[in-house]
């Protein structure tokens, strides 16, 4: 017999990808969307057997009867308090009412349990929606990938190859940060999603690399030197955010405001994962730095 899983959010990036790697398993896939929204948001999964349920999200008895029969409801919400606790508690408040036996938030991230209250805003909202998590009667577990490895595209202080720069914050040029690819974290996901034992936590990451190690990567793949650009303490950038926020309020309302990504950059540069769950399914392989880099250096 299939496993059924149940996917919230599955009209975004990494959503779309986990729904991609559960069909590959063969596992049935269920997706609620938005009741009317754009059902070309979601035909192409319709098209491959996914079976697509309109509902309303603020509806308890709606997302109760979408999640009938569900073995792993996987959240991959994204948004602010009204989504990542208020929209995310009523999922779960379905699960637990269909008796799904088990559900894997929307946690995608640095791990946030090593960070203090306060120092990122979206963390707390996770961690805030913990508090409803951790009570209720369901196994539940959360995927730490660190930080997405598409980070290092976008040309900004980790990785940036217009001007060749590798930034780092602090004064440890051996510092490993955390880095998971989309799809390598959809394809984990989906592992978990149809794993009926797995604990409270799973870190992953595609690489662990530092400032030093992406200069020499870097530099052979491209062959043209990249070089380290330290962009100053971590209290300094500590600092700079707590400016940042006050002078723009207006901004608590943006999901990703400058602050809010600064505080993306101070998680990277203050904890990581000691150890990996990688191994924990064999057939899902990681891609490595030489990999990712090449491909977007090229």
């Amino acid at each position: 017999m299939k496993n059924t899983i149940l996917i919230a959010g599955g009209t975004g990036n990494l959503g779309g990808k986990i729904i991609n790697a559960l069909l590959e398993r063969g596992a049935d896939v269920r997706m609620v969307v938005r009741a009317g929204s754009d059902a070309a948001k979601w035909a192409a999964f319709e098209q491959r057997g996914v079976q697509v349920i309109p509902v309303d999200m603020s509806s308890v008895e709606e997302l109760t009867k979408a999640c009938a029969g569900v073995s792993c409801v996987v959240s991959a919400l994204q948004g602010l308090h009204d989504v990542i606790v208020d929209a995310q508690a009523r999922l779960l408040e379905a699960a637990v009412a269909a008796g799904v036996p088990r559900f894997i938030p929307s946690d995608y991230a640095t791990d946030f349990t090593k960070i203090p209250v306060g120092a990122n805003r979206n963390f707390d909202l996770r961690r805030e929606f913990h508090t409803h998590l951790d009570k209720a009667p369901i196994a539940a577990t959360t995927i730490f990938n660190g930080c997405f490895a598409e980070l290092l595209a976008y040309n900004i202080p980790p990785l940036d190859a217009n001007n060749k720069t590798i930034g780092y914050w602090g004064d440890d040029i051996d510092w490993q940060v955390d880095y998971a690819t989309m799809d390598d974290t959809a394809a984990y996901t989906a592992a978990a999603a149809l794993d009926a034992s797995t604990p409270r936590y799973l870190r992953i990451a595609s690489f662990q690399i530092s400032p030093k190690e992406l200069v020499t990567l870097a530099s052979e793949i491209t062959k043209s030197p990249f070089s380290l650009a330290p962009m100053g303490s971590l209290d300094g950038l500590a600092a700079y955010i707590k400016s940042e926020r006050e002078a723009h309020p207006e901004s608590e309302n943006a999901l990703y405001p400058d602050w809010q990504n600064a505080q993306y950059m101070h998680g990277m540069f203050s904890v990581h994962h000691d150890t990996l769950d990688n191994g924990r399914y064999p057939d899902v392989t990681f891609t490595s730095a030489a990999q990712f880099l090449g491909a977007i250096l090229h």
